[in-house]
């Protein structure tokens, strides 16, 4: 009996959290959710056709042949009892209107860039700032990209002050997971500072 009670009270601490993946298209959102989830994640991609070449700006992405439609899904264990549930976002416009539902009950957001086509990012920050949800801004350092710091990245982006922005390899496990690590500590005194300015 002891140990099915204390296996209950362990069912009840576990904490899941949602967090979504957004950015431009191509920039690497599936790619990041697939690093990191420990389950086979689940993809809505389908091939681009020709038709969708009048609509899908596929500058700089030029071998990109697939493209997600609904979203993508992952998990990933952070530290016992506390695991993210990870939803990649369609990057083009004509697919926004899945994002007011995905983003219901999310604790925060991670935003790709490509500094090759940082405006893409613009819209992803424009929507998270507006509704509030805490951000940070992962810049996916692609081969052969020139190099900027994440200063340069804040400022270009004009940020608000404290948005965190840290360059990853969204190829790479452990460079993923650390993005998700400052995102859910970053969230985590926004909420907080929130709740007291309520109660203050």
């Amino acid at each position: 009996m002891v140990s099915q009670h204390s296996d209950a009270a362990a069912d009840t601490s576990a904490l899941a959290l949602k967090i979504l993946v957004a950015g431009g298209f191509g920039v690497g959102k599936t790619t990041l959710v697939g690093a990191v989830s420990e389950i086979r994640p689940l993809r809505t991609e389908e091939l681009l056709s020709e038709a969708g070449q009048s609509v899908d700006d596929t500058d700089g992405v030029d071998h990109k042949v697939t493209t997600t439609v609904a979203m993508d899904f992952g998990r990933i264990t952070i530290r016992s009892g506390l695991s993210l549930y990870l939803f990649g976002t369609p990057g083009q416009d004509r697919f926004w209107f899945l994002w007011d539902e995905l983003s219901q009950g999310a604790l925060g957001a991670v935003v790709l860039a490509d500094t090759r086509r940082l405006e893409d990012c613009f819209p992803a920050v424009d929507y998270f700032e507006h509704r509030r949800i805490p951000f940070v801004v992962a810049v996916n350092c692609f081969p052969g990209a020139r190099g900027h710091g994440a200063h340069d990245v804040s400022r270009a982006l004009d940020l608000d002050h404290g948005t965190p922005v840290v360059l990853c390899d969204a190829r790479e496990r452990d460079s993923g997971k650390e993005v998700l690590i400052r995102l859910v500590e970053y969230a985590g005194r926004m909420h907080t500072a929130r709740l007291l300015d309520s109660v203050g």
